[in-house]
């Protein structure tokens, strides 16, 4: 009964950080609080200070559901592809595929927080530094597991695909309402295969488009 209880307790609390991820893409960080949450909730403000005791813990609270959930919906998937240039596109269109599900109102989470905290220090800066460095890191791991299984060239520059590729996930979701996102997506989605298609070995291991 008691493994139970701290079932459900850990159920309710991922609902609500997935309520806050949600809020933050449209408000912000800034914005978010344990009052904002509670009343988009319908829950008592006191219900949650007993899981956060401050904004900046509620905060970092959020900044660790959104790595969840980028693990669930983004790597997960592409892990699926085999090792390689596969995994590495697969990775890509995953990411594509979660702002285009609409699971987040405003588009992306770390694309929101980036741009709002990229001029600040102090601990919430700092894990979304280091949330950023991490994911970089694992592009570029990606591509040179490519390189080194002879599917991308053997001269590939692999901290500049990795750039090129976050940087088309960030144009897009940045402007998928500007623009909209029948524009936007397949635009992301044909610049980065081009490019890997470009420096791509056999790029009958790609799509044609």
């Amino acid at each position: 009964m008691v493994d139970g209880r701290v079932a459900r307790g850990e159920r309710t609390r991922t609902a609500v950080l997935d309520t806050a991820v949600a809020l933050v893409t449209q408000d912000g960080l800034d914005g978010l609080s344990l009052g904002h949450l509670a009343e988009a909730l319908g829950v008592s403000k006191s219900g949650l200070f007993a899981h956060w005791r401050s904004k900046q813990d509620l905060q970092l609270a959020t900044v660790e559901r959104a790595r969840d959930q980028w693990a669930e919906r983004v790597i997960g998937p592409a892990r699926e592809a085999p090792r390689g240039i596969r995994r590495l596109w697969a990775l890509h269109v995953a990411r594509l595929d979660f702002y285009a599900s609409s699971a987040l109102p405003g588009g992306c989470f770390f694309a929101t927080v980036k741009f709002e905290y990229n001029a600040r220090s102090g601990p919430v800066y700092e894990r979304i530094a280091q949330s950023h460095a991490e994911w970089m890191e694992y592009v570029e791991k990606l591509a040179r597991h490519a390189v080194e299984l002879g599917e991308l060239r053997p001269d590939t520059d692999v901290a500049m695909l990795a750039y090129e590729i976050e940087a088309a996930g960030v144009a897009a979701v940045m402007q998928f309402r500007l623009l909209s996102p029948q524009v936007v997506y397949p635009l992301a989605r044909r610049a980065v295969l081009e490019r890997l298609r470009g420096l791509c070995t056999d790029p009958t291991l790609l799509p044609e488009e």
